[in-house]
């Protein structure tokens, strides 16, 4: 590259294939599994996997969005950029910054378990004090964040990694949940499991506040988009492939835990469900291969909100809607190394705050009840946005108006339906993030304006 020139993201450094892994990393299959099976159990009972089922096909409305919209206009903004063409500027920041914030805010609860799981590996006893947790969870956040400045490729091979590592323990906990599960079974596997009948609308929303929590993260995909090849189909056929990966590993895993465990089991495993299902089938210290599992399924995770992060500051940088210096990239890494600075800082800051808390589960509750808020609000405005533009003409054609209006169109009212239900069940510290997070995005998008109304008027005063 030419030393003089302007330097761009790594424009085809990413194949189909690493576009699968990341949709699925940025799930955490491992994490999700076990940060909230045992509340989903908790909520509807044996109608879990009914609840991950129904959510997922609302999810694929979102998805097919996201392909829709990708294939338009690839961007590595995403979300924020397809809400600025298609309604307007201020809706398409608060897109952008919603994401901004819940990737923020996911800096502590995606640390923080990666900090346990490593020290229930080493000393199960310092799992138990947050300012060793707090410590062990920086250590994290900067040796992730030099991975993803040191360029996408180095990320890629890592993420691959971590994943194949991860979907395999949890494929081999399943496998041998069907092999050598101890009879009886606590909950045979019927297809009642799965019946819409057994929900009512205050269930099935109860459900849902849980379920939708688990699929949060598949659209990296989209914000990779600028250093994918085939930009306008890669990510978008990547994003689809993840979700049908991890909807039925979510399934076949919960399903696999109600086999095995009773309801009292998994509500004592807690935030260990994962870990407590691996002890039930492997003898010691093979069981141990499930800490590893979620270790390495938030520290992915942690790095594809990263990734997230850092494209969509990026591309808010370059379209003026935030300062310039976000959009500056390192010349021989070609990675928004300012912005990954940015994250890197805020979530040490974030971490710094939580120490002053003396129960880690209650940091990643709070913090998981406002992203997902958060998500369903941004989700919601790309479902929205899709359905909007493709609007004309689609009452001729009944595939284009079912995939491309109906369904994203449905997905969107029911995620901000749920988004908004959930309101009411927050304490004070999550509506503070939830909703203040969101809110004082007025402050930069005004003075971002301001900024731009002055350097244009610099440009049209009359020289001397």
């Amino acid at each position: 590259m030419d030393r003089n020139s302007p330097a761009t993201l790594d424009a085809g450094a990413l194949g189909l294939g690493e576009s699968v892994v990341m949709g699925v990393a940025g799930t955490a299959p491992a994490f999700s599994l076990a940060a909230t099976t045992a509340t989903l159990v908790a909520m509807v009972g044996s109608l879990a996997p009914a609840s991950l089922l129904y959510c997922g096909l609302i999810m694929f409305g979102v998805t097919l969005s996201y392909q829709q919209l990708n294939r338009l206009q690839p961007s590595a903004g995403a979300c924020y950029t397809w809400v600025c063409e298609i309604f307007h500027p201020v809706l398409g920041f608060f897109a952008g910054w919603t994401l901004l914030v819940a990737s923020a805010v996911f800096m502590v609860s995606g640390t923080i378990p990666a900090a346990t799981a490593t020290l229930l590996l080493l000393d199960p006893a310092l799992a138990e004090r947050p300012p060793v947790v707090t410590l062990v969870a920086a250590g994290w956040l900067l040796a992730v964040s030099v991975v993803v400045v040191k360029g996408v490729k180095l990320t890629s091979y890592t993420q691959v990694a971590m994943t194949l590592v991860e979907v395999g323990v949890l494929g081999a906990i399943v496998l041998a949940a069907l092999l050598r599960a101890p009879l009886p079974l606590a909950h045979p596997p019927s297809l009642a499991m799965l019946s819409p009948f057994g929900f009512t609308p205050q269930l099935f929303a109860n459900g849902a506040l849980v379920a939708l929590f688990f699929f949060w993260g598949w659209d990296v995909t989209a914000n990779l988009t600028e250093e994918t090849r085939d930009p306008a189909r890669a990510p978008g056929r990547g994003a689809l492939m993840a979700m049908v990966i991890v909807l039925a590993l979510f399934m076949a895993f919960v399903i696999a835990s109600q086999a095995v465990l009773s309801d009292q089991e998994i509500r004592r495993a807690g935030t260990n469900v994962v870990f407590a299902l691996a002890a039930r089938l492997f003898p010691r210290p093979w069981d141990y291969l499930a800490v590893l599992a979620v270790m390495l399924s938030t520290v992915g995770t942690l790095e594809t909100s990263i990734l997230q992060f850092t494209r969509t500051l990026y591309a808010k940088g370059r379209d003026g809607l935030l300062h310039p210096r976000y959009a500056e990239l390192h010349r021989t890494w070609r990675t928004p190394w300012v912005a990954t600075a940015v994250i890197a800082s805020f979530g040490l800051l974030l971490l710094a705050l939580s120490a002053c808390f003396n129960s880690v589960g209650q940091i990643i509750q709070d913090s998981v009840n406002a992203i997902g808020f958060q998500v369903a609000f941004y989700y919601g405005l790309a479902g929205f946005a899709c359905a909007w533009h493709c609007r004309r003409g689609s009452a001729r054609a009944p595939a284009r108006l079912l995939l491309l209006v109906l369904w994203p169109a449905c997905s969107a009212a029911f995620l901000w339906f749920i988004g908004l239900y959930s309101i009411p069940s927050f304490d004070l510290a999550t509506r503070v993030v939830a909703l203040g997070g969101i809110a004082v995005g007025a402050a930069p998008l005004w003075f971002n304006r301001r900024r731009r109304l002055a350097a244009r008027a610099a440009l049209r005063a009359p020289g001397p």
